[in-house]
């Protein structure tokens, strides 16, 4: 069987001391394998002995390479999938951050797993982004991906903010709250997870439409079908500053009476992992959940 990946990608963190470190043993053992390796714009200089025309845009990295390894934390991650996507290339992840969910490989020791994978030991998957997007008077005004979650929220902390829920078109509910997450299976171990939304397991078909301090006690959660489209529709009535925020790095500014279209995505990302990943295993560690009793 041929080799499943030619062309190789680097992304990492800017100005982090450990993650061009990383970057750099990678570089070194990637060219040391024979690939031909290509590395973010942001963090080429980094690399030693690395030409110029080996440093590209993420866009770039995306129209060049098989695979693509994301040194750092799922911030990185969320970043840089959130580009990728839109391109048919593997991501597989170095963790540089904190819980890291979506960062498999041992920074300090990755060069095994990691030439397991290149030779096709690997698990697959793919995991559907959203695609947000905000009308004004029936016309589109911006649209972005989130791979994690769209919040719906005031730039104010703590600020009460009236909207209507659809889904397909059907009137769902009313709600004054500080607003509103809709989540993936992918970002219910995120933002969600601590506003008490459910776990999904990446597999399903399906997202959460959790609400932030609703100001009724009968709120709750809602898991619908991901095939379906979430329309959120803001009261004319809000005085604040509005905004809905994709994986908290992209932000879509709102005006009241706009109304924020939320589907899933056409193009999906494709994660891999090392042959030894297992999600509910990442569940234990990073929640700290119980060992087996027998």
């Amino acid at each position: 069987m041929s080799a499943p990946f030619k062309t190789i990608g680097l992304i990492g963190k800017p100005n982090h001391d450990g993650a061009a470190l990383t970057l750099q043993r990678l570089y070194t053992f990637l060219q040391a394998l024979g690939y031909e390796v290509f590395v973010e714009q942001r963090v080429g200089k980094q690399i030693a002995e690395l030409p110029d025309s080996h440093i590209l845009d993420v866009v770039a990295l995306g129209e060049r390479c098989d695979l693509a390894v994301v040194v750092g934390g799922d911030g990185n991650m969320l970043g840089a999938a959130r580009v990728l996507a839109r391109f048919d290339v593997a991501v597989i992840g170095v963790n540089r951050g904190n819980l890291g969910f979506l960062t498999d490989l041992d920074p300090d020791d990755f060069e095994a797993e990691l030439e397991q994978v290149l030779s096709g030991k690997f698990v697959a998957e793919q995991r559907f982004l959203l695609e947000v997007e905000v009308f004004r008077h029936a016309e589109l005004k911006s649209a972005n991906l989130a791979v994690n979650e769209a919040v719906l929220h005031a730039d104010k902390v703590a600020h009460m903010i009236e909207f209507e829920a659809f889904i397909d078109d059907q009137f769902v509910f009313s709600q004054r709250s500080d607003g509103l997450i809709v989540t993936t299976p992918t970002g219910s171990t995120a933002y969600s997870l601590s506003g008490g939304g459910p776990i999904l397991t990446p597999e399903l078909n399906a997202m959460a439409l959790v609400p932030m301090f609703p100001h009724t006690l009968s709120s709750r959660p809602l898991v619908v079908d991901a095939s379906k489209q979430v329309k959120l529709k803001l009261s004319p009535e809000n005085t604040a500053s509005l905004q809905v925020s994709c994986d908290s790095h992209v932000v879509l500014a709102l005006l009241p009476g706009d109304e924020v279209v939320i589907k899933k995505a056409e193009k999906k990302l494709r994660l891999i992992h090392p042959e030894s990943y297992s999600y509910y295993n990442v569940l234990r560690q990073k929640l700290n959940w119980g060992s087996r009793l027998y």
